[in-house]
């Protein structure tokens, strides 16, 4: 069949023998509403799930390790997503402009949020970052004005946040 048709799919299955989701893999399938990502995937490449805007949920295994930049950048449906503790970075533009994202938890094994790893998620309201975070890369929050509550207080490894890291959080309570 021809891309349209398969880009016009609502729900993937990927089977158990795949180890890696290659670049690009399912980018701008915008009908796709469910994916289940098998056990056996250790790596997600670059923008694998970009522009999947009919996509709500996403559930990343504990055997995925290394997720790359923009993964799901511009997933506009995006509510609800799972991290594991198997993460150690969330990369640039992972989340970008997920605009339906209204909460967030960082696992305890992250060390690094890069840059513009959240930029443009107008409607998060909460982030959780773990006391094992030791960078916030610059513009890594940047234009989330649903933002209201940060509390880095507890980031005891924290050694360096980026320029313009919260830039644009105009609705950040002042405590």
């Amino acid at each position: 069949p021809s891309l349209y048709y398969i880009k016009s799919a609502k729900e993937v299955i990927i089977g158990n023998n795949v180890t890696k989701i290659g670049e690009r893999a399912f980018s701008d399938y915008t009908n796709l509403t469910d994916i289940t990502i098998p056990t056996n995937v250790t790596e997600i490449d670059e923008y694998a799930f970009s522009g999947c805007t009919g996509l709500t949920s996403i559930i990343i295994p504990d055997s995925v390790t290394k997720i790359g930049g923009s993964i799901f950048a511009g997933c506009t449906g995006l509510t609800s997503v799972t991290i594991p503790d198997s993460i150690t970075e969330i990369s640039s533009r992972t989340f970008s402009s997920c605009t339906g994202l209204t909460n967030i938890t960082i696992p305890n094994s992250v060390t690094k949020i890069d840059e513009k790893a959240f930029i443009g998620c107008v409607g998060l309201t909460s982030i959780i970052i773990s006391d094992s975070v030791t960078k916030i890369g610059s513009r890594a929050f940047s234009g989330c004005t649903g933002l209201t509550k940060l509390d880095i207080s507890a980031c005891k490894n924290l050694t360096k946040i980026g320029e313009q890291a919260f830039y644009g959080c105009k609705n950040l309570e002042d405590d």
